[in-house]
């Protein structure tokens, strides 16, 4: 069974930071591409980050460019969202999702809850 868990969640003040991770079992996360998105209430999921198999390219929406950084550690099947910088925007359920570029196979996370205060 293919599993995919998020951690790290948590209620922080503004300007704050948290570190998300994603932790895979039942599949080997180096074949996987690793993506972070958010949800908010009353809003559509959005992409915020992603990283490639290897972990050499990543890519950050405008909105957390400069404030949040994704990482991997293969040998842990684990992908990180360090988080800085954090704004009451930030506020949402955040979901990991691992994706096999030629499988095209896609599986999600349960979600983690981050609620910045003002």
């Amino acid at each position: 069974e293919v599993q995919l868990v998020e951690s790290g969640g948590g209620l922080v003040e503004v300007g704050g930071s948290l570190r998300l991770s994603c932790t895979a079992s039942g599949i080997t996360s180096a074949d996987y591409a690793i993506g972070w998105f958010r949800q908010a209430p009353g809003k559509e999921r959005e992409g915020i980050s992603c990283v490639n198999n290897n972990g050499r390219h990543s890519w950050h929406a405008n909105s957390v460019k400069g404030r949040f950084t994704i990482s991997r550690d293969n040998a842990k099947n684990t992908v990180h969202l360090q988080m800085n910088s954090l704004k009451p925007e930030d506020t949402a359920v955040y979901y990991c999702s691992a994706d096999h570029p030629v499988l095209k196979s896609t599986y999600w996370g349960q979600g983690t809850q981050v609620t910045v205060s003002s």
